[in-house]
């Protein structure tokens, strides 16, 4: 094949279409360990590689008219392959010019938002305007070869390449990102694109260009690599790895019994979504964790405390629980988590039990709505704790319909805690979710903070209301958690919610990210 046959233009725009997708989608994952994923995020993301593909499909529409396109179709594929290889290099200094480090969450709600549309336009406008113009150019390369029609021409180009978006799409959400990583799924691209775009400057004796094409990827293929958030003073790092879902990785701080280890994912702003101590039972003070133990000794049944936790990660509330429930009281718990890369560095770094082991049951890659009609069983308790970057509620777990169906999986008098990450009992996050929440219940929600920490535990009954933190049936009288219950049943630190007429939340109206904005928002300013 020669850059003059149609089968290489096709195979071009193949290529091209392929790349699109790469770019796009893994955009979001090279931005998530400093802005998450949010839909702010994407938006972002989107609304720049659309706008940069406009302004290279015009671009390419008017150079196509040149003698020679192909020259014009080299140096765009040289151009885009150079950016797209060096997109992992360049991902950290740009994200660190608009989030600096040292920024508390309080701080950090504006740069989070207008930070990523920034750093999007910096790092991706360059390579999807490279992208735009290739269409139209091998439009009229291919009209010039086969003489044939604009359009027969461009109905050609725009099928091979949205079969190139197909196999994009698929190859880098399934195969490229979570096994080969981020840095090697853009290095690979921008060889791709680079390696097919250098024919057509040979061609047109374009061989300056060319040279200084093939140094910038020898040179992004050898130093060009993602650099991750830096580890905080005392972190050692132990494993790390690209999720099919998210960057992951295991720190541990500490030495001896006093060791601990967080399973960090997308790790800005001193994120972590599990945490581990080399003895199982209560953590120290101020993780939210321990809150969830405090339903079994409310009801101090013998037997078996049948629980579903939905957003298993590591298995950080197995691990609390097994160590303190109440003499007598055994842990039959199933776990669903949606990330199965974070079930395997559970497993390997996190003592997290290995499926069906004492009648644990882990589901991953399963979401945590989707679970709840897959499970056959009632629960004494279930447990929610799905939350990704800090304070991103999925809004399909923010329900007033999701939180029914979690009620009738609940055995009679059974619990639900829910983790809410906010700042004090007025957050608007906190209002909107715990109304929608006891709507879901016909119940009356209890909220109540967790010390030492900005987390506050939701708390409600299948058939019945959690105990008042005034009464005298809120502290257990022995156990490991009676310091915890009192610190919990201060004057101020909890707030009842009723039945709202109509819930906030529902599957048809839900504004979570809204509420999470203006819930960061409040808290930069400290208004109530």
């Amino acid at each position: 094949m020669t850059p003059r046959s149609v089968t290489w233009l096709t195979l071009v725009a193949f290529a091209a279409g392929a790349a699109t997708m790469t770019v796009e989608l893994a955009a979001v994952r090279l931005l998530a360990p400093w802005y998450g994923t949010s839909s702010a995020v994407w938006t972002n993301v989107i609304g720049v590689v659309l706008v940069a593909l406009s302004l290279g499909y015009l671009f390419g529409a008017r150079a196509s008219a040149r003698p020679d396109p192909r020259r014009v179709l080299g140096l765009a594929l040289i151009a885009d392959g150079v950016a797209t290889a060096w997109l992992p290099a360049l991902a950290r200094p740009c994200a660190r010019l608009f989030l600096p480090e040292g920024l508390t969450l309080e701080e950090a709600g504006p740069a989070l938002r207008w930070g990523s549309l920034a750093s999007a336009l910096l790092l991706f406008a360059p390579p999807a305007f490279a992208l735009g113009t290739i269409a139209p150019l091998v439009a009229e390369c291919v009209q010039r070869a086969r003489a044939l029609t604009a359009g027969a021409a461009t109905g050609r180009v725009l099928c091979a390449g949205t079969l190139g978006s197909l196999v994009g799409t698929f190859a880098t959400t399934y195969l490229f990102v979570p096994h080969a990583g981020l840095s090697a799924t853009y290095l690979g691209a921008g060889a791709v694109l680079g390696g097919l775009g250098l024919p057509f400057l040979l061609a047109a004796r374009a061989r300056a260009p060319a040279a200084v094409g093939v140094c910038a990827l020898a040179g992004a293929l050898g130093l060009a690599r993602l650099v991750p958030p830096s580890l905080a003073v005392g972190e050692q790092l132990l494993a790390t790895r690209e999720t099919q879902y998210q960057s992951v990785r295991v720190v541990e701080v500490g030495e001896g019994a006093a060791r601990m280890r967080q399973l960090q994912v997308n790790e800005s702003l001193g994120s972590f979504q599990s945490v581990w101590q080399p003895a199982a039972g209560i953590l120290p003070d101020g993780y939210y964790y321990n809150a969830f133990a405090l339903p079994a000794w409310w009801d101090l049944r013998p037997g078996p405390w049948r629980v579903l936790v939905l957003g298993l990660g590591a298995g950080t509330a197995w691990r609390v629980l097994e160590g303190a429930l109440p003499e007598g009281t055994t842990l039959e718990s199933t776990g669903i988590e949606i990330d199965p890369g974070v079930v395997e560095l559970g497993r390997a770094w996190l003592d997290l039990a290995p499926a069906g082991r004492r009648d644990r049951i882990v589901a991953s890659d399963v979401d945590a709505r989707a679970a709840l009609h897959l499970v056959p069983q009632r629960f004494d308790q279930v447990v929610l704790d799905a939350y990704q970057n800090q304070m991103e509620i999925p809004p399909q777990l923010a329900s007033v319909e999701f939180f029914a169906e979690a009620a009738a999986l609940l055995a009679s008098g059974g619990w639900m805690v829910v983790n809410v990450g906010g700042f004090g009992l007025e957050d608007p996050v906190l209002d909107a979710l715990a109304r929608t929440m006891a709507a879901g219940f016909q119940q009356r929600v209890l909220a109540v903070r967790v010390p030492f920490s900005r987390n506050i535990a939701l708390y409600a009954r299948a058939g019945g209301e959690p105990p008042d933190p005034r009464d005298g049936g809120w502290i257990p009288t022995r156990g490991p958690l009676a310091n915890l219950a009192s610190a919990m049943s201060l004057e101020g630190a909890s707030r009842w919610f009723d039945v709202p007429a109509r819930a906030p939340l529902d599957d048809d109206r839900n504004p979570i990210e809204a509420l999470q904005r203006e819930s960061v928002d409040r808290a930069r300013v400290g208004s109530p």
